[in-house]
């Protein structure tokens, strides 16, 4: 690993080992670029609050590590009266890793508001896929009358579930795998939901930025 921009303080990763960048050697959101995504080094990336969020046009990886890291606690989600009915009443259907890879792909897929294109691409999709298969990666499924109608998917690390992406085909189908998501983390240990970067959708259910450092001191408490 060498510095590769020494006043940004990024650094271009070594393809023979999975080191990344510790706190003290970070400045900005983007952290470092280059690597690969073999299982270790994903994992490794995750374990030091780091995560990948897309590949440039030379198909090198920009790993991130937010200065305010978005998070929400399992118990603070914030449920309206709205999506208690939905839940309650809607017909929707929640599954655990029944089509972990269709959800990815709708997540590539979904036209969202103010993004001209997808980070989630076919490395990001196979890649996920393996830390699935090792039991790293999960998906919660949203099904109406047998169709997957909404999803998320992330990567389960001890305590910390780090969040990747959702989608929604139908009102409130990602909202409510969200909830059986927080559901879930409370009735397995599961302490803290990484959402990694500001999102207003996410804001409205309970999730909240914290400085990096105190995302760290969680991080290393595990």
């Amino acid at each position: 690993m060498r510095l590769l921009e020494p006043i940004e303080k990024i650094y271009l990763l070594d393809e023979d080992n999975f080191d990344f960048p510790t706190l003290e050697m970070m400045n900005n959101d983007l952290v470092a670029v280059g690597g690969d995504f073999h299982p270790q080094r994903l994992l490794n990336a995750y374990e030091n609050g780091l995560f990948p969020w897309f590949m440039d046009e030379y198909n090198h990886i920009h790993w991130f590590s937010p200065q305010q890291r978005m998070v929400l606690y399992p118990d603070e989600m914030k449920v309206s009266k709205s999506l208690r009915k939905t839940i309650k009443n809607k017909g929707f259907v929640v599954k655990t890793n029944e089509n972990f890879e269709e959800v990815m792909k709708n997540c590539a897929s979904i036209k969202r508001k103010h993004e001209d294109d997808t980070w989630i691409n076919e490395h990001f999709i196979q890649a996920y896929i393996n830390l699935h298969k090792l039991g790293y990666a999960y998906s919660i499924e949203t099904y109406l009358d047998d169709e997957l109608v909404g999803g998320l998917y992330g990567v389960l690390i001890d305590d910390i579930f780090c969040g990747e992406s959702m989608f929604a085909k139908v009102s409130d189908a990602s909202k409510v795998a969200f909830y059986h998501l927080c559901k879930q983390a409370k009735e397995n240990g599961i302490n803290l939901i990484d959402c990694q970067v500001h999102n207003e959708h996410l804001e409205s259910l309970g999730a909240k930025e914290i400085p990096r450092e105190k995302y760290f001191k969680i991080l290393k408490k595990k």
